[in-house]
């Protein structure tokens, strides 16, 4: 396999830099991608493949921040335009819209879909309660900066989150005090909490850290090339891949740090990376507008790869796509 190249499938139709994804757990009917773009328009693709299925719409402002529930069924988007919004997945409708006092950098659901955090540039955490949406939200603070990413882990009892600030910090839950604080010597551009909960990963200047989640102890650090945006370790932690200034994305060896393989697809700087949930490609999403799906072992008979002498393209017309009423993820 070694030999072969690598043949990414392009996913068109954002029209601003995609600054974030996520994927849905394997449901059903496979697993989904969302992706977050400065054209205020978060869309939804089908997740081994990168077709399209439908967009989002009803930001006023750049969408900085999406996450998907496992299911698929439920969407949330945070932008500049203050607000954090939940979708139906299946249906395209808003459900909830959540009015912040600045813009909101990043959004995740609870592992029950039962809640929501934000993180926004107002240096707050929130939690919001979908089932009561008018109750008023639980607040954690004490970041002193723009908060760039916030997600649940340790079984929804705690929060994670890393800001300009130059700091990660955990939250409890119950009683929404912070208990353990990390420090960087700059800020840190990513974070990824591992499946299982056990690991987080960092990236700062071109610096990619795994920590021991329970006591944020340092596990491995390793030196990449360029400036790294973003990092996602392998579901099975056998590599890891990241991406950033110079256009690469590359793939690490998770033991050593030994460099596997590099690949130039995109045409602006990389900056989001994430592993799909079976682990057998990888999605990036970059400057240049496009998202692009990346096989885990090149040469596999996977998705729409079918012969490496090809070079699938997803192609979209965004005038089409925006008079798409309705979403299905069914």
């Amino acid at each position: 396999m070694a030999n072969l190249r690598q043949t990414p499938l392009t996913c068109s139709g954002h029209t601003r830099p995609v600054v974030h994804l996520a994927f849905s757990d394997v449901t059903d009917s496979g697993y989904y991608l969302i992706s977050a773009c400065k054209d205020g328009k978060p869309m939804l693709r089908q997740g081994d493949t990168g077709d399209w299925i439908g967009t989002f719409e009803g930001h006023k402002g750049a969408v900085w921040g999406v996450a998907l529930n496992r299911e698929a069924t439920r969407a949330a988007s945070g932008a500049a335009d203050f607000n954090a919004k939940v979708w139906d997945a299946i249906k395209g409708e808003e459900i909830h819209s959540f009015q912040h006092n600045h813009i909101v950098k990043s959004v995740s659901f609870s592992t029950d879909s039962h809640h929501l955090c934000t993180g926004s540039n107002e240096k707050l955490l929130r939690i919001f309660d979908l089932n009561k949406p008018e109750a008023a939200p639980q607040k954690f603070s004490g970041h002193t900066s723009f908060i760039k990413h916030v997600t649940f882990f340790d079984h929804d009892k705690s929060l994670v989150s890393c800001a300009d600030d130059k700091t990660l910090r955990v939250w409890d839950r119950s009683s929404g005090l912070e208990t353990r604080r990390l420090d960087f010597p700059a800020i840190p551009s990513s974070m990824e909490v591992s499946k299982d909960g056990s690991i987080i990963t960092t990236t700062h200047a071109n610096i990619v850290t795994f920590w021991n989640s329970h006591d944020l102890t340092k596990i491995r650090e390793f030196t990449i090339p360029t400036q790294v945006n973003s990092v996602s370790l392998h579901p099975d932690r056998t590599m890891f891949v990241c991406g950033g200034e110079d256009l690469k994305m590359y793939k690490f060896d998770y033991t050593s740090g030994a460099e596997i393989e590099s690949f130039k697809g995109h045409f602006g700087p990389v900056h989001c990376v994430r592993f799909s949930p079976d682990g057998e490609l990888y999605a990036s999403g970059s400057e240049d507008g496009t998202l692009r799906l990346w096989q885990t072992t090149v040469g596999k008979t996977y998705g729409l790869w079918r012969c490496t002498e090809q070079t699938p393209t997803i192609q979209e017309n965004p005038s089409t796509m925006n008079n798409k009423q309705e979403v299905s993820a069914s």
